[in-house]
């Protein structure tokens, strides 16, 4: 059930969201879980006891370090516990079939598959628990006793599809208590149909012509239409990701929660650097505290710096999908970090004009890399765009398109 689906705004969310303003205060959590609950089970009925499991499992393990401060040995099997529970759930039903296809082709022996699906927002609930037991392992927060509480927060439906990556400490007081006015439920109301403009207006519409595009024959388009193709898809994946995002956040408020904020005009930035402060925001944040300053971050050797960030950016791309392509597309834009922190950044910092036109240079590309996954298709399709092929078939699209692309440019400053 996505949020721009007539099923979830004409039926769910007006439902859900009586029965919520009704329920008394003291019981508002245990609604706003039973809803959540719903909305996971609605298109996942299957996978239903995973959640339940993820809910139990890290309530357990952060109990059971808040018991046990006394014994380190005890705390950290309990950390172990959680981590390897989410990371093995992640890991299984994302990325199995992905180590099988791999061992084949290595091997050259022959795996069946495991017919997997992938679990709702199991990459963003994954990390999000995960995240609030290693606080808890910290002592940066106390360990949630109430397991309605901390069922409500790890399914809460409006950031569990696409983010942002709620983490306990941005929700722990508004879990406890949360004022719902009139004025925020408004600023919610609006929050949410911007997002949905994002998602409905201008994704789906552009979308419909880098669908045109990835299916043509790469060996034989223009140029231009490759380009064309390729910025329609630059613009797709920002609107569709930050509407969902500024969905989620709006939804949040007239809930009484405040999320953090997912995307601050990433398109606008003038290196690699400044775009990964902007895009994904909650993402970086959460690599950057969990994986790249205990690696040693950038108290270390610069040698050691580009190793912290090449664990971090694979991590990232790997994240993404059970694809190499995914992982190619982090590790390009490891390897630019890595040039910008050596000695790039600040040429690109003194010329706003040079520094911006290299970033989008550098992040359309990027998204080639990552929307095609057949590593055959993408040298095809980056030779179309840097082979300086001639054509005329990308007037067609550009006159059919021509409006909602610069609605797009506009829209994303």
């Amino acid at each position: 059930m996505v949020f721009s689906s007539i099923l979830f705004l004409f039926r769910f969310f007006p439902v859900a969201m009586l029965l919520y303003y009704l329920a008394p205060r003291r019981y508002k959590n245990l609604v706003l879980l039973l809803e959540s609950l719903v909305f996971y089970s609605w298109g996942e009925v299957r996978y239903f006891p995973i959640m339940i499991a993820s809910i139990l499992v890290d309530y357990i393990a952060s109990n059971g370090i808040q018991r046990h401060r006394q014994s380190q040995a005890a705390c950290r099997g309990f950390l172990l516990l959680s981590v390897v529970f989410n990371l093995g759930m992640l890991g299984f039903f994302k990325y199995t079939n992905f180590l099988l296809a791999n061992l084949a082709g290595l091997t050259g022996l022959s795996f069946p598959t495991l017919g997997l699906t992938l679990p709702l927002g199991i990459s963003f609930y994954t990390f999000q628990t995960m995240s609030y037991t290693i606080d808890v392992y910290r002592g940066k927060v106390r360990a949630e006793n109430n397991i309605i509480d901390f069922g409500a927060f790890v399914v809460l439906f409006p950031q569990l599809i696409a983010g942002p990556i709620v983490r306990y400490t941005d929700v722990s007081r508004e879990l406890k208590s949360r004022s719902i006015t009139p004025a925020e439920i408004q600023e919610g109301v609006d929050i949410f149909i911007r997002g949905l403009g994002r998602k409905v207006l201008i994704a789906n519409n552009i979308g419909a012509l880098w669908t045109e595009v990835s299916a043509m024959n790469f060996d034989v388009i223009s140029t231009p239409l490759a380009w064309l193709g390729i910025v329609a898809y630059t613009f797709q994946i920002y609107f569709d990701f930050s509407g969902y995002s500024q969905m989620a956040i709006g939804l949040g408020r007239m809930l009484g929660f405040r999320f953090p904020q997912n995307f601050d005009d990433p398109y606008i930035a003038k290196s690699a650097t400044e775009f990964w402060r902007r895009w994904h925001m909650t993402l970086g944040s959460w690599f950057r505290e969990y994986l790249y300053i205990p690696l040693g971050g950038n108290r270390c050797s610069f040698p050691r710096q580009v190793f912290n960030l090449f664990v971090v950016w694979a991590a990232t791309g790997l994240w993404h999908g059970a694809s190499w392509n995914f992982v190619l597309w982090g590790l390009y834009f490891f390897v630019f970090l890595v040039l910008e922190k050596a000695f790039l950044r600040p040429y690109l910092e003194k010329t706003r004009v040079l520094g911006h036109l290299y970033l989008l240079l550098l992040v359309v590309v990027s998204w080639a890399i990552f929307a095609i996954t057949d590593f055959a298709a993408l040298g095809r399709f980056l030779t179309a765009m840097f082979s300086l092929r001639p054509g005329t078939e990308w007037l067609y699209y550009l006159r059919n398109y021509g409006v909602t692309l610069l609605l797009a440019v506009f829209l994303s400053t």
